[in-house]
């Protein structure tokens, strides 16, 4: 799909569909189509009991028009709109033009600026998103939406914004790969590829490798694949002195059974999205890479399966990680701090001022938030802070949750290893965090996104569809950018 700025009067415009968004009673923006069409998609729309509520969308033929049909849809009360209203108003309509074979629409907003030009480009290819490569049915040939027309919208941003939402798309789409196409081998190829496209560096660590590096924890987790892990590091340098560095690091769980402590097979289904964390991390080294902040940016991946056999890691098995720090295994199934721990240490002897880690970590945290939300723990409360108001632009729902209970940290302190990989059922996305803080090097600002929730939706919402949503990446792009300004 072609999404393009559209300078001109609408009314000099031939095109066969429209698409017009409305606040609440107020049909305004529908003059700017010409007066006849105006008129007559008023008409239209009060016999239809067209409000503008959010969400609401009417379809309204105009026979003998230039305009033959226009897309009425709804951005609910004025004072309460705000940016992501605008990207799932104009996903709403883009699903709809698909559904209907329309080809080609000019989209008209009461408002528009840069940012709500960004956010009606991150909408329009979010929404349009479909996974449907292993599709063998008619249902895949429908007609794509081949051109989006956004009046007098800004054009960087609008570039910008595209970019962005290309990017969530190709991590979306990396998530919805099954555990027999995407494993650590060939996620690793799949690194490769983004490098050698978008002129990154990158380093991909062998088993043997990841052991004489002194990964110890992610080999353990790994060990008892057939196919056996791999450790990712993807590098971004801007040209001249960089204004700061900065380390993103995402689980690579391709696929997690639970290993010894096998989980049962409802919990099992979907455990390819483990790898969620580390396929944000590849989006958002895609689009720094396009949009070249003058921030240097690592993008660290331990990827492994957590699979059950007789080289499995076990429970009471105690392993020293890359840090030095020993680690006392209580449940298998708690794999992805141990993965993490690894990668956080190597992300540490980068010298970043910061590190993101992204984890489909706790299900824990999904019943204290729910499925939308992710939880956000961090050392920084300026660093969380910075955080909390990107995403609420990005529509990327976080919550802040504390670490600063001593008595629960103690959960993660007893045995005889440094750290245990679990603190028991209660605060239990409280306690990995606690555990992850372990390998975060000393005096390094960290933020730590538990995203079991939304990496996964089970519904069509908003601009989401079934399956991966490749949550997270807008917001730490958009961090990024800011530390190059």
């Amino acid at each position: 799909m072609e999404i393009k700025a559209f300078a001109d009067d609408p009314k000099k415009l031939t095109v066969k569909s429209a698409v017009v968004l409305l606040f609440e009673g107020d049909t305004r923006p529908l003059s700017r189509l010409g007066r006849g069409i105006s008129a007559k998609a008023r008409k239209a729309l009060e016999a239809l009991n067209f409000k503008g509520k959010e969400g609401q969308l009417e379809r309204v033929p105009l026979p003998g028009q230039r305009v033959e049909v226009l897309y009425a849809v709804g951005l609910g009360k004025k004072e309460k709109v705000d940016l992501d209203t605008y990207r799932r108003a104009i996903a709403t309509a883009v699903k709809r033009l698909k559904k209907d074979g329309v080809e080609e629409a000019l989209v008209i907003s009461p408002r528009i600026d840069a940012k709500i030009s960004q956010a009606l480009a991150e909408g329009a290819v979010l929404g349009s998103y479909t996974f449907d490569k292993y599709k063998t049915s008619k249902e895949k040939e429908r007609k794509e939406i081949k051109r989006l027309l956004i009046h007098k919208a800004d054009d960087p941003s609008f570039k910008r914004g595209t970019i962005l939402a290309e990017a969530q798309n190709y991590a979306r789409s990396l998530v919805n790969e099954p555990g027999n196409v995407i494993n650590p081998i060939t996620l690793a190829e799949e690194a490769k590829r983004l490098a050698k496209e978008f002129k990154l560096q990158c380093r991909v660590y062998d088993e043997k490798e990841i052991q004489d590096m002194g990964m110890l924890a992610l080999w353990s987790v790994g060990k008892g694949s057939a196919t056996p892990p791999r450790f990712i590091h993807l590098t971004y340098k801007p040209r001249g002195k960089p204004k700061d560095r900065i380390v993103i690091v995402g689980k690579g769980l391709t696929f997690d059974s639970g290993g010894l402590n096998i989980k049962p097979g409802d919990y099992m289904r979907t455990m390819k999205m483990d790898k969620s964390g580390a396929c944000a991390v590849l989006g958002i080294m895609r689009a720094i890479a396009q949009l070249k902040p003058r921030v240097e940016v690592h993008g660290i991946i331990g990827a492994a399966e957590n699979m059950p056999s007789g080289t499995a890691y076990r429970p009471d098995d105690i392993i020293r990680a890359k840090n030095g720090k020993y680690i006392e295994i209580d449940n298998t199934d708690a794999e992805g701090r141990v993965t993490l721990a690894d990668a956080l240490s190597y992300a540490s002897e980068l010298k970043p001022s910061k590190i993101i880690d992204m984890a489909t970590l706790t299900g824990a945290c999904m019943v204290a938030l729910g499925e939308y939300t992710a939880g956000l723990f961090t050392n920084s409360r300026r660093f969380a802070e910075e955080i909390k108001r990107i995403a609420k632009e990005t529509g990327e729902r976080v919550w802040e949750l504390p670490m600063d209970d001593e008595r629960l940290r103690k959960k993660i302190k007893k045995g005889p290893a440094d750290v245990v990989n679990t603190g028991g059922r209660y605060g239990g996305a409280i306690t990995a965090a606690m555990f992850l803080e372990e390998f975060v090097g000393e005096g390094i600002e960290w933020v730590h996104l538990d995203i079991a929730g939304p990496a996964w939706s089970k519904e069509e919402y908003g601009y989401y569809t079934q399956g991966g949503t490749g949550f997270g990446v807008r917001t730490c792009v958009e961090y990024i950018m800011g530390l190059s300004s």
